[in-house]
């Protein structure tokens, strides 16, 4: 099994060679004052891809931030970004 880890705001994110149909564990990671708030999914990679977003704040490229989008399937069958 393939472990990935993302905290959010630190600019780490899942390689381009993860594949579909790998079985993963990806487990982010939020950042607060003084603790983390971590969750983790287990399941199978159904899609990566890289989208934008139309955030406000983002200051680059045509005012727009690229987010990771990882879309697993859970082993209960269902579906999560």
């Amino acid at each position: 099994m393939t472990e990935l880890a993302y905290t959010a705001g630190h600019g780490r994110s899942a390689s381009k060679k993860t594949h579909a149909r790998t079985r993963v564990t990806v487990t982010q990671q939020i950042a607060a004052r003084d603790y983390a708030w971590a969750s983790e999914v287990r399941g199978t990679i159904v899609d990566y891809s890289q989208q934008q977003t139309g955030s406000w704040f983002a200051h680059s490229k045509d005012d727009k931030l690229w987010l990771d989008r990882l879309k697993i399937r859970k082993d209960d069958g269902e579906f999560t970004t």
